[in-house]
């Protein structure tokens, strides 16, 4: 019932979304998942559209993922689950034109996703703006229990998240590079897809693409649905929040 309701209203969106695109819906969500589920490269993806008899651009394809990977990620947020009070953050590298930049994500124990931050740099700025962006969304489901690595900002960006009263209480913060292996784990698997080689060309890009790859990676996690979670039924769901009736048929 939710899920037609929900349908409905996408439907009815769905045609401002893609107005003006040459190409038809269905085609280019599929294209942009393919790209945000799988580690292939425009250029893979234009040869896959090639052997279907239709022709692609690369830079074509580039523009789509820029455009939608932001609106699958907003799109696929009122389905997130509450996280269970105990949070991991971590960061880790990713490759920006000739530098590396830094990115912040949190994930619960049970490996559900929180909230991630891509920054310039690794600093106590940083960490202050990850939590924030992490709690202020969701104040009334702020985390009791906090594992982080060693370094050194997290103790200070705590602290004052508490104050700013981001935090209704102190929460527990332990470090343990043990604990910290489930969302090591997590970090190759939102990375799995991301450019291996010259990284990405700028920032901006990096940023919008990322939105992207996380929310496919909520979307394989499932949700906490019940059951069996085929790439057909995400594909399915992924349709429903775009507002279209099939989404990555081949």
């Amino acid at each position: 019932m939710i899920l037609s309701a929900i349908a409905a209203m996408r439907k009815h969106r769905s045609k401002a979304d893609f107005k003006g695109r040459r190409y038809e819906a269905v085609l280019i969500v599929q294209a942009v998942s393919w790209y945000l589920r799988y580690p292939l490269k425009y250029r893979d993806i234009e040869e896959l559209f090639l052997e279907r008899g239709l022709k692609v651009d690369h830079s074509t394809l580039k523009r789509w993922v820029l455009a939608y990977a932001p609106l699958i990620e907003k799109r696929l947020l009122q389905f997130r689950q509450p996280h269970c009070g105990s949070v991991r953050i971590d960061e880790t590298y990713i490759k920006v034109r000739d530098g590396w930049r830094y990115l912040y994500r949190a994930i619960d124990k049970h490996g559900n996703p929180v909230d991630f931050l891509l920054t310039a740099d690794r600093d106590l700025d940083a960490a202050r703006r990850s939590f924030r962006k992490m709690l202020a969304d969701e104040p009334l489901l702020a985390p009791d229990r906090i594992g982080t690595d060693g370094a050194g900002p997290y103790p200070r960006a705590i602290a004052e998240s508490r104050q700013a009263g981001l935090l209704p209480r102190t929460p527990i913060h332990y470090v343990t590079e043990h604990l910290q292996q489930g969302i090591d784990s997590d970090h190759f698997r939102v990375k799995r897809s991301m450019p291996r080689v010259g990284g990405f060309r700028s920032f901006n890009t990096a940023r919008r693409a990322i939105q992207g790859f996380e929310a496919m990676l909520w979307l394989r996690k499932g949700f906490g649905f019940v059951g069996a979670w085929t790439v057909h039924e995400q594909n399915q769901l992924l349709a429903i929040c775009l507002g279209l009736p099939q989404a990555n048929k081949g």
